[in-house]
């Protein structure tokens, strides 16, 4: 890409595609075409290839998904499963038809199979049965790698398909029912902590600026601290402790967005299909303890009631620790060490309250 390179960043609003924005801007990059979903309907392919047609971006990201955590994921498969599909299937489709030079396409470490070893390495795609609660979002994502590989053996392109392993950051999701862990986790106890100080304002004030979800936001009255209070216990936030799903046990690694969009940029950059293959792993290669990384998020919260264990909640999936051997490789490793990272969202977090 040059400066002055045409490029489409799909999902530009997201956790994701708004991380790839400012990595652009902060590299000079100005001529970058931005569509919200109200714009542009990504599932519609008439849609698509008319804009395709129309704006002939040179380049393009696709960080455009609908995504949610593991209760979201299991809820709603069908959702998961066409919406995906439809948006990936138009875009990868329209980037070959229209001469796009090249596409990053974004997937997920959920495209593993549920019991795959550990480090996940990019061979063991497909290799046995999936996790089942977020099967449809995992199939949608493995056809999208598929058809960027059939695409580049049959017509000569170079789209390259990233698999980032969990993200955070600034613009991610705070609803409690759809929420990825790590977001889940700062409201929950950044609204435990206010709840234990009385600060009863400050509270209204995040419940008026995001949803919580599970249908909870129209059945209480939000100038009622008692009211309030007791919704907030629905969602596991007390004065006295703090409530979390499972025994704390399992492991998992989590990745700054802003560390995904330097490996995009990276990526993007520097290497082609005929370098990377199939897909490659975003990822650091180290993962920790939930039970650790609660610790570390109550520190930076401030948060001082205890945190109590419902053990009659799944803990989900022990490990899904990735392979970091192949984008090593590559010549790209991530640079924000992760309380750092946390504390950067928990800072922007506050600041849109």
């Amino acid at each position: 890409m040059k400066k002055g390179s045409k490029i489409y960043i799909a999902g530009h609003r997201g956790l994701v595609g708004s991380a790839i924005e400012r990595k652009l801007k902060q590299e000079g990059f100005d001529n970058l075409i931005l569509k919200t979903s109200s714009e542009l309907n990504l599932e519609n392919q008439k849609e698509t290839d008319d804009f395709f047609e129309k704006e002939k971006p040179e380049y393009v990201f696709l960080a455009a998904a609908k995504v949610g955590g593991i209760l979201a994921n299991s809820r709603y498969q069908a959702d998961f499963i066409y919406k995906n599909l439809m948006i990936s299937t138009n875009i990868i489709n329209a980037c070959n038809k229209f001469g796009v030079k090249k596409l990053v396409n974004l997937g997920s470490s959920c495209i593993y199979p549920k019991n795959a070893p550990q480090p996940m390495k990019e061979g063991c795609l497909l290799t046995s049965p999936l996790e089942p609660t977020n099967e449809g979002y995992a199939i949608a994502k493995i056809a999208a790698i598929k058809l960027c590989r059939y695409y580049n053996e049959q017509f000569g392109t170079n789209f390259i398909s990233l698999m980032p392993t969990n993200q955070y950051g600034i613009n991610d999701n705070f609803n409690m029912e759809t929420a990825h862990l790590l977001p889940m986790l700062l409201r929950r106890f950044h609204l435990a902590k206010l709840l234990q100080a009385g600060d009863f304002n400050t509270i209204r004030k995040d419940l008026k600026a995001r949803k919580l979800g599970y249908n909870l936001d129209e059945t209480f009255d939000l100038n009622d601290n008692a009211a309030v209070e007791d919704v907030l216990n629905k969602i596991g936030a007390y004065k006295d402790k703090v409530i979390v799903w499972g025994d704390g046990s399992v492991y998992r690694e989590l990745m700054s967005s802003d560390d995904l969009a330097d490996a995009c940029y990276y990526l993007m950059q520097n290497k082609d299909y005929d370098e990377i293959g199939e897909l490659v792993n975003i990822t650091s290669g180290t993962d920790m303890k939930l039970s650790e990384l609660y610790e570390i998020v109550r520190n930076i919260v401030g948060l001082k009631q205890e945190i109590e264990y419902d053990k009659t909640k799944p803990n989900g999936t022990f490990r899904k620790l990735m392979d970091d051997t192949k984008i090593k490789s590559l010549g790209w490793t991530p640079k924000i060490r992760l309380e750092e990272g946390i504390q950067k969202t928990y800072e922007w977090y506050q600041s849109t309250i």
